[in-house]
């Protein structure tokens, strides 16, 4: 192998600079936020005594548009949950299907279902903001827990596994959601990407920054949401109802996890392409509006694989270095990715993904980087 050339080169020099360096930032990535997800035991707080008298009072808040269907298959879950003080509040907003005859029907088996029903939009604002911020103050519960029509609990114990770490000093509980459907590649890639967000976000927050959660498993006290202005902030953001809140009240001394199998909840895939892209466009929206320090952040796994891509394939073409030791490091870093994406696999049940990781990643690179230029342009729509 000749290596005469490096030392006297300043554009190899510089291009191996960069790949060593986007390589230890791939790496590290891998291994403190995949990796620590992936193998984290335990709960992120002491766990409360299962005691009745010791654990919240609890209200779960869902808002419903044309849900009858989703709902006829969630709502047995959730109101048959193993948990002594707990109440269902749905919020039935404009609905022109069945919603409100399956909402009559199991709150007179279930009177711990309170329906709220609007009948005609009332909304100034864009999004489901105000009809979500009824549910919450229509709420009588000390905990209110955020879900959406189509998921379903994975356990009938899923509330009380999401109360057990509302310990002292804690005001936010952060769930997860796994993607089920029927095989196919965009049910893959919805599982690979659903994985990769919820060690992104757990991951971030296990190192004392939760910067953003889900909607679909979400808690937080009441008491806090109206310490904090609830929505008022961004009321004219059409999205944000979760990760906003989240990424503008959340710290490491109020925000808790949880992690066991039985604390999160399931939905189905996207039927098609057209679908998951418009909904991964809504949900990408409100990432201009996070705090500074996060959008940075967002980007640097991005950069560093571009980094990484680049300055690889440029040493390679241009015959600039050794195509042996190029190779190595690319499969030491294939190896590593492929490592900790198994680990993440086992913690949220996705099999078979870790082996195509990383043409999911490379995929994914592309694929963001047009979905941030069209979300950036994206007006504020209705929710509905």
């Amino acid at each position: 192998m000749d290596f005469s050339n490096v030392l006297n080169n300043t554009y190899t020099l510089v291009l191996l600079v960069l790949l060593v360096l986007s390589l230890l930032a791939l790496c590290l990535y891998y291994g403190l936020v995949w990796l620590r997800v992936g193998l984290y035991k335990g709960s992120h707080y002491p766990r409360q005594v299962e005691s009745p008298a010791k654990l919240p009072s609890v209200s779960v808040v869902i808002v419903a548009h044309n849900e009858a269907e989703f709902l006829k298959k969630s709502l047995p879950y959730l109101l048959e949950q193993d948990y002594p003080d707990y109440e269902v509040v749905v919020v039935d907003y404009t609905s022109q299907d069945d919603t409100r005859f399956v909402l009559h029907v199991c709150s007179e088996n279930y009177p711990h279902l309170k329906p709220i029903t609007f009948p005609e939009d009332v909304n100034m604002f864009h999004g489901k903001k105000y009809p979500l911020s009824i549910g919450i103050k229509s709420a009588t519960k000390d905990i209110i827990l955020l879900t959406e029509p189509e998921c379903v609990p994975k356990s009938f114990s899923w509330i009380r596994e999401m109360m057990e770490s509302f310990g002292k000093g804690v005001d936010m509980t952060l769930g997860y959601s796994i993607v089920q459907g029927e095989k196919s590649l965009t049910t893959a890639l919805q599982r690979y990407e659903d994985m990769v967000f919820n060690a992104s976000f757990m991951g971030m927050a296990m190192m004392g920054n939760p910067y953003t959660a889900t909607g679909r498993n979400l808690s937080y006290r009441r008491e806090f949401f109206f310490r904090n202005g609830g929505f008022i902030s961004h009321y004219s953001i059409s999205e944000g109802a979760d990760d906003l809140f989240v990424n503008q009240n959340a710290d490491k001394n109020n925000t808790a996890l949880a992690l066991s199998p039985d604390s999160a909840v399931s939905y189905n895939a996207q039927e098609t392409f057209r679908m998951w892209h418009r909904q991964r466009l809504r949900q990408r929206s409100t990432r201009r509006y996070y705090k500074m320090r996060d959008r940075l952040s967002l980007t640097l796994y991005p950069i560093s694989q571009y980094i990484f891509l680049a300055s690889l394939v440029c040493l390679f073409v241009f015959n600039l270095f050794p195509w042996q030791l190029l190779l190595s490091v690319l499969i030491l870093k294939i190896i590593w990715q492929t490592v900790c994406s198994f680990f993440l696999a086992k913690r949220f049940n996705v099999s078979k993904i870790p082996f195509f990781s990383v043409f999911f990643e490379l995929y994914f690179l592309i694929a963001n980087t047009i979905l941030s230029l069209f979300a950036l342009l994206r007006k504020n729509k209705q929710w509905r």
